[in-house]
């Protein structure tokens, strides 16, 4: 999908009274969602069981 055609379809889904920050911020959400399934994709993501270990850990258990 091309650039343009994200631009258009975060303007058709957003909500009349959105505001440019609200789109900006869809945007930026999609980016770093794409950017994580491109390193997923790529071999670079942490196994689940290290983010739940670091998780516990942050949260004292």
């Amino acid at each position: 999908m091309s650039a343009k055609e994200i631009l258009l379809e975060v303007a058709e889904k957003l909500p009349p009274n959105a505001t440019i920050d609200d789109a900006i911020h869809e945007l930026e959400f999609r980016q770093a969602v794409q950017q994580a399934l491109a390193e997923l994709d790529g071999g670079e993501g942490v196994p689940i069981e290290t983010v739940k270990a670091k998780i516990a850990q942050w949260a004292g258990r």
